[in-house]
C-alpha cells in the first residue's frame, strides 16, 4: 500500500517508458489558449490489461483519449504505441495500427442496419483499395465477403443477430451500446478506447457491461483504456487505475491503492477523510 502511494504521488518525476508497454504516455502537456487541459502526463498501459482512467469533470480525460486518437497533437511530450510514436503516423492511419474508439455519445449510422454499421468499422481493413471496388475486380469481392463474415462473426458474438437488419436508429440505447462495441472490435484491435461506455445505462446492463469488458479482454487479448465516472464499474473490472485532476496525474496503481489514495479522495470528496 505504502509503495504503490508513493508511485502514485511522483507525478513529478519522469519515468522512461518501458518498450514492452502497449501504449506509453511520456509528458504529455496540452493546452487550449491560457487554459492547460494536460500537464506533464505520464503513465503506461500493458498488453492486455484493462486500465480505468479516472478524475472528475474537466480533469482532462477526454483530451487524453483525443491526443491517443491523434485528434489533438500535444504541445509538449509524446505518446508511443508498440513501440512506435504516434506522432509519426496520419489520423487516419490510427485505426490500422490497432486503435479503436467508442464515444460517450453513441457514434452510429442511425439509418445503416446494425449489420452494416458493424460492416463499416471492419473495412478500415480493406486491402483491395478504391480501383479495385470501382471496377469489381475479384479482389474486392473477396475482400468484401471476408469483411461480410467478419461483422456477422461480431453480430453473433455480441448477440445482434434479431437486430441484424434493423436501422441503428430505431434500437434501444444500451443495445445501441454493444453495436457501437461491435464495430469498435471489427477491425481487430490491439487497444479498445473506451468512453464513458457506462453512461446512460441502468444498473443491471452496467453489471452485464463490466462483464462483457472483462470478457472482451479475455477472449482477444485486447488491452482497454476506460474513462469512466462509475466508479464501481471501473474498479471492479479494472487491473490499473490513472487517476487525473486538474490535468495531472494525481495516482496510478492498482484498484485499491488508487481508491485509498489521500489526492485521489481530495479529488473526489474535498477532503481527505
Amino acid at each position: 500500500m505504502e509503495l504503490a502511494e508513493a508511485k502514485a504521488g511522483t507525478a513529478d518525476e519522469r519515468v522512461e517508458p518501458h518498450d514492452s508497454a502497449l501504449l506509453a504516455v511520456d509528458g504529455v502537456t496540452m493546452r487550449f489558449g491560457g487554459v492547460t487541459a494536460l500537464e506533464d502526463v505520464s503513465f503506461e498501459v500493458a498488453r492486455g490489461a484493462i486500465c480505468g482512467l479516472i478524475g472528475p469533470n474537466g480533469a482532462g480525460k477526454t483530451t487524453l483519449f483525443n491526443c491517443i486518437s491523434r485528434l489533438y497533437d500535444p504541445h509538449t511530450g509524446a505518446i508511443r504505441f508498440d513501440g512506435r510514436p504516434l506522432a509519426s503516423f496520419s489520423r487516419h492511419e490510427i485505426a490500422t495500427l490497432g486503435i479503436a474508439r467508442t464515444f460517450q455519445n453513441v457514434a452510429l449510422f442511425a439509418t445503416m442496419t446494425t449489420r452494416d454499421n458493424v460492416r463499416v468499422g471492419a473495412h478500415a481493413l480493406a486491402r483491395g483499395g478504391f480501383l479495385s471496388s470501382a471496377l469489381t475486380l475479384p479482389l474486392a469481392g473477396r475482400e468484401e465477403r471476408r469483411l461480410a463474415e467478419r461483422a456477422d462473426a461480431l453480430i453473433e458474438e455480441f448477440g445482434l443477430k434479431a437486430v441484424a437488419d434493423r436501422p441503428a436508429g430505431e434500437l434501444p440505447f444500451g443495445v445501441r451500446k454493444r453495436v457501437e462495441l461491435a464495430r469498435a472490435l471489427a477491425i481487430g484491435p490491439k487497444l479498445l478506447l473506451l468512453d464513458e461506455p457506462a453512461a446512460g445505462l441502468n444498473h443491471e446492463e452496467v453489471d452485464a457491461l463490466g462483464a462483457e469488458i472483462r470478457a472482451i479482454r479475455d477472449r482477444r487479448g485486447v488491452a482497454i483504456l476506460l474513462v469512466e465516472h462509475h466508479m464501481n464499474l471501473v474498479m471492479r473490472v479494472s487491473d490499473q487505475v490513472v487517476a487525473l485532476d486538474f490535468g495531472r496525474v494525481i495516482a496510478d496503481g492498482s484498484p485499491e491503492a488508487v481508491r485509498a489514495n489521500p489526492n485521489v479522495v481530495r479529488a473526489y470528496l474535498g477532503s481527505a477523510a
